[in-house]
């Protein structure tokens, strides 16, 4: 089901080419208002923008680059905090990442050090460009086996079995890359068992996801054949064996939650924020409504909005230019060209609904093309439905995008991102601690989360915890 769902995400992507060009949200600044240094452009178009935090950065810096001068290694490296949401840590050219996501998710500073040092063991082992050459020769021996056989099957058959290789080649770059970190975190005086914590808070993370979308949250403990990184309980089993990685140390819990404290754990506002099934946008002024059970992800390109039935949508605005009726512009410029094409009103709009083509591949699914004047842009869903229900869903979603409309000016200058706020306890009960968080549900499980706290009783003995504000 998993990559049946990425085929219709990609044709999602697809038929977004196939409307008005999508402009970004909000696109990477290269400077920042108060003085955070700047990314190398082709870095940031790859990566995205750094958070405007010079306190942060130089904290986040401090504890990567004490790991280098303790593993004694040469080369120049940066540590730099991305503004975005999501948990995420990776490295490009000499530079290693981290999200503000993240940085909320971990503990300590021995967490975030077990972070960056994974990234660094990936730089310090060279495995992109291990990675690249493998792959291209993968490619070179399939290209000649076809050529010598004559026969393209032979040729796909070695491209098969050699990326098959490849990802498992992968696999362990990742548990090397895990090894390597272990050995400088434990260097520099942290404790050993912060490489086990991260990946068991990553881990966790991932299971609530998958909850939130109606899938078993052990399936994140299972991987496949294809897969390109271990599974988080193969890599914990594989740094039992490790001496270092019961290692005492430090992890400066308290240094580190000062550090995050008041960071935001939102979108940048000039992407617009996610607000349970909703989204809304302060500088376009603009809101819609999903239905109750899709996840909204949002990126400078647009927000994907997934339903536990695996239904899709997808929406964006572009800065070009549709004279005419938009139905008309439907009619003559979208390809395949819809069916049933309807002039429609959607906020007191001009806007459009076409059907996905007649003779198209049905095993698809339904598929709708909504387009809705706002201000001097086009707005724009796609969405899809291929499940029994399809039918009723395609309504449905129909029925949520036109639930789009134009933010009145206070609504926009009221919307403010959410941030992480450290506070004790003592004094408070985990409940009403869950009920400060501005969420409409989940609200107790994402604080325990947050917190690593496995029961409400176990939070309220931390002496600090993290809950999320407006």
């Amino acid at each position: 089901m998993f990559f049946r769902l990425l085929s219709l995400v990609a044709l999602l992507v697809w038929a977004a080419g196939c409307a008005p060009q999508s402009t970004a949200f909000g696109p990477p600044s290269s400077a920042t208002a108060h003085g955070v240094p700047a990314l190398p452009r082709e870095i940031e178009r790859e990566v995205g923008a750094s958070y405007d935090s010079p306190a942060l950065q130089a904290y986040v810096d401090g504890v990567g680059q004490k790991l280098v001068a303790k593993a004694a290694l040469t080369e120049g490296y940066r540590f730099v905090v991305l503004d975005s949401p999501l948990a995420n840590a990776h490295a490009v050219s000499n530079y290693v990442f981290v999200t503000r996501g993240l940085l909320a998710a971990l503990e300590n500073e021995a967490e975030l050090a077990a972070a960056l040092g994974h990234e660094l063991g990936h730089l310090v082992q060279r495995h992109a460009a291990q990675r690249a050459r493998a792959r291209q020769g993968v490619l070179d021996a399939a290209v000649e086996a076809a050529v010598v056989t004559g026969s393209m099957t032979v040729g796909r058959s070695v491209a098969h079995d050699g990326l098959l290789a490849l990802r498992r080649y992968s696999r362990e770059q990742e548990l090397e890359a895990d090894r390597l970190g272990l050995d400088y975190i434990v260097r520099a005086g942290y404790r050993g068992d912060a490489m086990a914590a991260l990946i068991e808070t990553l881990r966790r993370q991932s299971q609530f996801e998958l909850q939130l979308m109606g899938e078993g949250p052990t399936s994140v403990d299972r991987r496949s054949a294809t897969s390109t990184h271990p599974a988080p309980l193969e890599r914990m089993a594989a740094l039992q064996g490790i001496a270092e990685a019961s290692a005492p140390g430090e992890t400066r819990a308290k240094i580190y939650l000062e550090a995050v404290n008041g960071m935001s754990i939102d979108d940048p506002p000039q992407e617009g924020f996610v607000r349970d099934n909703k989204f809304v946008h302060p500088l376009l002024r603009l809101a819609f409504e999903a239905p109750r059970d899709f996840r909204l992800f949002n990126d400078t390109d647009g927000v994907l909005g997934v339903g536990r039935d695996h239904s899709l949508m997808f929406f964006s605005c572009a800065n070009d230019s549709v004279p005419g009726s938009l139905a008309v512009w439907m009619r003559d410029k979208l390809k395949p060209t819809p069916t049933d094409i309807q002039p429609t009103v959607i906020d007191g709009q001009e806007a459009a609904i076409g059907a996905k083509a007649r003779g198209s591949d049905t095993s698809l699914g339904q598929m709708r093309y909504v387009m809705i004047r706002h201000a001097e842009q086009i707005c724009f869903f796609n969405l899809l439905s291929d499940g029994p229900d399809r039918d009723r869903r395609i309504a449905v979603l129909v029925d949520a995008a036109r639930t789009f409309r134009t933010l009145s000016n206070a609504e926009a200058a009221a919307l403010r991102p959410f941030h992480l706020r450290v506070l004790s306890p003592e004094g408070t009960t985990a409940q009403q601690l869950a009920d400060r968080m501005p969420y409409a549900d989940y609200r107790m499980q994402r604080l325990l989360g947050l917190n690593a706290a496995d029961t409400p009783e176990a939070l309220v003995k931390l002496p600090l915890v993290k809950i999320v504000e407006p």
